[in-house]
């Protein structure tokens, strides 16, 4: 039994809809019910978890030959990084208790870094938390979601500006297809080699890419003319409130967004493997597109 944490996501979707179609019996975990009809369509067990119940993330994982868990970062909570926090020792717990075969944990590009990276901090705590406690695990580094530009598109096709945090817009940075991670991290799971260390492989995508060159694409996909605008430093915080953040996930991505503009967030260079997805962005972009937006305005 592989059992997928986060299968409806964009990540764990691909993951679950990957090890099944290899002939595997998958328990999807999600967080209700209607999250779960299209995985039920494809022969999962669907089950409901809560990851801040002990007895209830101990009660999915029971059995499992592999486990994939993750540490969402929870939408419209006032302290995300306290529970996060929580999640992670409950997730701990549960694995210490009844440590399964496989362990695949979802991190991202900087989790190395144990200071001054906002949400990515929360991910070096899960590996922290896990490492001591799970004989065959993997560690998935993820560069940024290609996806994550979701969020600012409907303002880009309202003003005709994409507003970005990364400074400057000319600088080049990591980003990946979430559906590339997920086909990465189903691969990695049905790996049953064993290792006595935890084994570390960080994926982006095909080029690394600009603010300039996603406005570009944007504007390619959709047939509109988008331009960059770099989002004053000043400015982030009141934009991130205005975007519906709390002030402390707002903070959180304030100062993961400082460390990225400095260079930090990146590959830990020397350690483990490298991948690297085939999915190019303007792809994804035009996935998300609302209907109707490839028209010229």
């Amino acid at each position: 039994m592989f059992v997928i944490f986060g299968a409806s996501g964009k990540v764990g979707r691909v993951t679950a809809a990957t090890v099944r179609n290899a002939g595997h019996a998958v328990r999807a975990v999600v967080r209700n019910d209607a999250q779960g009809e299209r995985l039920a369509r494809i022969g999962c067990e669907v089950v409901l978890a809560d990851l801040t119940n002990p007895a209830s993330v101990a009660k999915v994982i029971d059995g499992a030959q592999a486990v994939q868990i993750l540490c969402p970062v929870p939408n419209g909570d006032a302290q995300p990084e306290s529970t996060m926090r929580h999640m992670i020792d409950v997730a701990a717990i549960a694995l210490r208790a009844n440590p399964p075969p496989r362990v695949l944990a979802l991190s991202d590009y900087g989790a190395e870094l144990d200071r001054g990276t906002g949400i990515t901090l929360l991910f070096h705590a899960l590996e922290s938390q896990l490492q001591p406690v799970v004989q065959n695990l993997t560690l998935l580094r993820a560069a940024e979601h290609m996806q994550n530009w979701a969020r600012v598109i409907p303002v880009a096709f309202a003003t005709g500006v994409l507003p970005s945090l990364h400074h400057p817009l000319n600088k080049r940075f990591p980003t990946v297809a979430a559906q590339d991670v997920g086909q990465l991290a189903a691969e990695l799971l049905l790996d049953d080699s064993h290792g006595s260390v935890p084994r570390v492989v960080s994926i982006e995508g095909p080029r690394r890419v600009s603010a300039l060159e996603v406005a570009r694409a944007l504007s390619d996909a959709s047939r509109r003319e988008i331009s960059a605008r770099e989002v004053p430093r000043s400015e982030w915080t009141s934009t991130l409130l205005r975007a519906g953040l709390s002030a402390n996930h707002a903070d959180l991505i304030t100062e993961l967004c400082d460390a990225h503009n400095a260079g930090r967030i990146d590959v830990e260079e020397g350690i483990g493997e490298r991948r690297f997805g085939t999915t190019e962005l303007p792809e994804v972009l035009a996935s998300m597109l609302p209907d109707g937006a490839a028209v010229a305005g």
